[in-house]
């Protein structure tokens, strides 16, 4: 591959990861990050060790590990991962298709499970809209980060889709590297996972195959990730209300404050769900439709197995109760009053801390519906 063909979207190479991990190091808030990450060590540690690398590996095998092992034992119930065995029956690189509900622990959780399982670490595609600094392209670009360019007009769009493509199907074909990806731009903000049609269609762009083959040969393995309690639950109902009142127009600091809160907010129990890969045999079946039909049929693949992967939680049971004003769940024994108890009080709380000019009754409706939506998807199956 030539790296200078792709330099603006790839990640860092080693000598420049290097270089980019001394900045770091050198930035006057590296003291408070090191303090919250790692507070039983001087508020000199991180950037210490930062200057020790020598490369992406050891970045994220002695530094970044250790960062998600942290927020895992500070924020969340417990970690739990099922199917990795698919992975280790892939021959060769895989690009995983995953559902999206935390901007940085998503990507973060899945590189966790590789080290676990002693398989190398993928690269992992972020909208250029979060990179909104030099320090945040240095930790991403460090952590093996695809840029992938937002906010462009469409011939530039289609031009930068066209290049994506080609380098994602080059790292896997040439076994440069495996690859993680979003189901759709942006993460899920109403509870329903679905996959973008227009991300299949970017996939086949770079193809010189047929569309069989040019789908067979990503060896698209979908994901499916759970958190107890949603990341940045509150935010999210808040931004789909105003959403619906006219244009919504991030604040320039926005996304930097969701992806601290997803470190921060307490998460309960996690759960990552590896599904078997796309089968030659299905993606047979759907190049025998028509056109769109194709993408259609390998979306629709997608979304099945990562519905069905999807673990749900009380939380989500008694959303679903409230929302719809039932006691469906209660009664089947997925909760008890004192959890329902406890799940209504964090529901005023969080919601509590929003603006008061917001129809409070149409925001719990929408928070429930984040939580609820998992089991409409799997009801719907």
């Amino acid at each position: 591959m030539n790296e200078n063909e792709f330099e603006d979207i790839r990640p860092y190479t080693d000598a420049e990861a290097v270089e980019a991990l001394a900045r770091m190091s050198r930035h006057p808030m590296m003291p408070v990050v090191s303090k919250y990450l790692f507070p039983s060590v001087p508020a000199s540690a991180m950037s210490h060790m930062l200057r020790g690398i020598g490369s992406i590996d050891q970045f994220q095998n002695e530094v970044m590990m250790g960062v998600i092992d942290g927020i895992l034992a500070r924020t969340s119930d417990g970690f739990t991962c099922s199917g990795i065995e698919h992975l280790k029956g892939i021959q060769g690189r895989f690009l995983a298709v995953s559902n999206h509900r935390d901007i940085v622990l998503d990507p973060a959780l899945i590189q966790y499970v590789m080290k676990q399982a002693g398989l190398p670490f993928t690269e992992i595609c972020v909208g250029s809209n979060l990179v909104t600094s030099q320090l945040l392209e240095d930790l991403l670009r460090s952590n093996r980060m695809i840029k992938v360019i937002r906010g462009i007009k469409a011939r530039e769009l289609y031009l930068s889709s066209q290049r994506l493509s080609q380098y994602i199907r080059e790292r896997i074909t040439s076994g440069g590297a495996s690859i993680w990806i979003a189901q759709r731009e942006g993460r899920t903000k109403n509870g329903l996972d679905t996959t973008e049609q227009g991300l299949l269609k970017m996939f086949d762009m770079s193809g010189t195959g047929t569309f069989e083959e040019n789908f067979r040969e990503l060896n698209i393995v979908p994901m499916s990730i759970s958190y107890e309690y949603e990341s940045c639950d509150a935010r999210k109902a808040r931004e789909v209300l105003l959403r619906r009142e006219g244009p919504y127009v991030k604040k320039e600091d926005e996304d930097l404050h969701s992806i601290l809160t997803g470190i921060r907010q307490a998460k309960g129990h996690i759960h990552l769900e590896i599904e078997e890969p796309l089968t030659a045999e299905e993606i047979f079946e759907a190049s025998k439709c028509e056109k769109n039909d194709r993408y259609q049929s390998i979306r629709h693949l997608l979304d099945r197995r990562i519905i069905a992967g999807y673990k749900l939680w009380k939380t989500n049971y008694m959303a679903h109760d409230l929302l719809y004003e039932k006691r469906e769940f209660a009664e089947a024994g997925k909760y008890s009053e004192q959890d329902l108890a406890a799940f209504e009080k964090y529901i005023g709380h969080k919601l509590g801390k929003l603006e008061r000019r917001l129809d409070r009754a149409e925001l719990r409706k929408i928070f429930l519906g984040i939580y609820a939506g998992p089991v409409d998807a799997k009801q719907a199956l």
